[in-house]
């Protein structure tokens, strides 16, 4: 721990050290990252010019509503068990008055729904509660789905199924460097998701888009060691991929994990909550295991609802997950949107900007 701790001192002296003469805009793509940078309180002990920016790094936040409202309505409509990662259960859907607008109140109403912690969880209660159904909702980065495609190719009992709302990181990050290239000037790389697809995946962004990227950790050590290398690459004008957390990750990453994302799911497009449509950033269940997709064996219909795949009216967690704007600035933010009544996803889960910010102190803007 000392030993971190220096290591990491040396880093802020270096790039304190850093003749930077003009603004330097970084954004870290990973909820953890977002959570460690705002806990230790590093963003008030770095250069005036350095801003940090949170971005597209948190499952949870850009989960199709329409997915929920299928979770909801499985739940209510059949007789089964639905699981589902603790943070999900909150996460409020677009819904009128009076009608169940997350999966806590549906459980409220006496819908049998459990949060779980990790897919082995779902298989024992599977196990224990045969032949009765078993639904597990499995939203997710890379990091989270592949245990779900693990827990599938394994062998899960047969009346387990999945109702899949899983993203591939890297290409929310293409679009929006796609779109607004200009506003950023370097990226951290989410350090869990390189562990299973590889550092090496983060190369499109200094190739395609000629702007510096390291990979890091969720120490202050690596997050600092990661933040002075895009800033010399800034400086020195020759974009590259650092990887700044080699404890863990490799150039090629998992080869397991991949194998087993790959003989279990497909990528398809995918909707991104608040933003839309992504081409090929969502996993899907393949041919081979469709027998364990949840919508093909019950079938849910949501009932039509008002602004359905849009944040909630008056909401900005999309521009937030952009990294368009603030925590602070949102027109909710601490107003009507508090941890303990969230509006918005991004106040809902622990890897949430709106959630880390408020949880820090962070209030809203005058």
């Amino acid at each position: 721990m000392a030993e971190d701790l220096t290591a990491a001192q040396g880093w802020l002296e270096k790039i304190h050290a850093l003749p930077l003469d003009q603004e330097v805009r970084v954004m870290n793509v990973c909820g953890g990252h977002e959570r460690s940078l705002t806990q230790q309180g590093l963003r008030g002990v770095l250069p005036a010019k350095v801003k940090l920016i949170p971005g597209p790094g948190c499952p949870v936040c850009v989960c199709p509503e329409e997915d929920i409202a299928e979770a909801i309505a499985l739940a209510m409509s059949r007789e089964v068990t639905l699981v589902a990662f603790g943070d999900m259960l909150r996460v409020p859907i677009n819904a009128a008055k009076g009608e169940v607008r997350s999966l806590a109140e549906a459980r409220a109403q006496g819908a049998d729904i459990r949060p779980i912690a990790s897919p082995r969880e779902a298989v024992a209660l599977a196990a224990a509660q045969a032949p009765r159904p078993v639904v597990f909702f499995a939203a997710g980065f890379e990091t989270t789905t592949a245990p779900v495609a693990a827990m599938l190719a394994e062998g899960a009992p047969d009346n387990l199924s999945v109702l899949l709302s899983a993203r591939l990181t890297w290409p929310a990050v293409d679009m929006l460097l796609r779109a607004d290239a200009t506003s950023l000037d370097a990226l951290i790389a989410p350090g869990h998701v390189a562990t299973v697809m590889g550092a090496d995946e983060w190369g499109f962004i200094p190739h395609r888009h000629h702007l510096p990227v390291a990979v890091a950790g969720f120490s202050a050590n690596s997050l600092l060691a990661a933040l002075y290398s895009v800033l010399r690459q800034k400086l020195a004008g020759k974009p590259f991929l650092d990887n700044c957390y080699p404890e863990l990750v490799t150039p090629k990453g998992n080869k397991r994990a991949q194998a087993l994302l790959a003989q279990v799911l497909e990528v398809r497009d995918a909707t991104w909550r608040g933003i839309g449509t992504i081409p090929a950033s969502g996993f899907a269940l393949n041919s081979a295991y469709a027998h364990f997709d949840a919508r093909a064996r019950f079938q849910p219909a949501a009932l039509p609802r008002r602004h359905a795949g849009e944040m909630p009216p008056g909401c900005d967690c999309a521009s937030v997950v952009l990294g368009r704007k603030p925590p602070t600035e949102c027109r909710l933010y601490g107003r009507a949107c508090t941890p303990r009544a969230p509006i918005g996803p991004c106040m809902v889960s622990d890897e949430g900007a709106c959630h880390i910010w408020w949880q820090a102190g962070e209030r809203p803007a005058a």
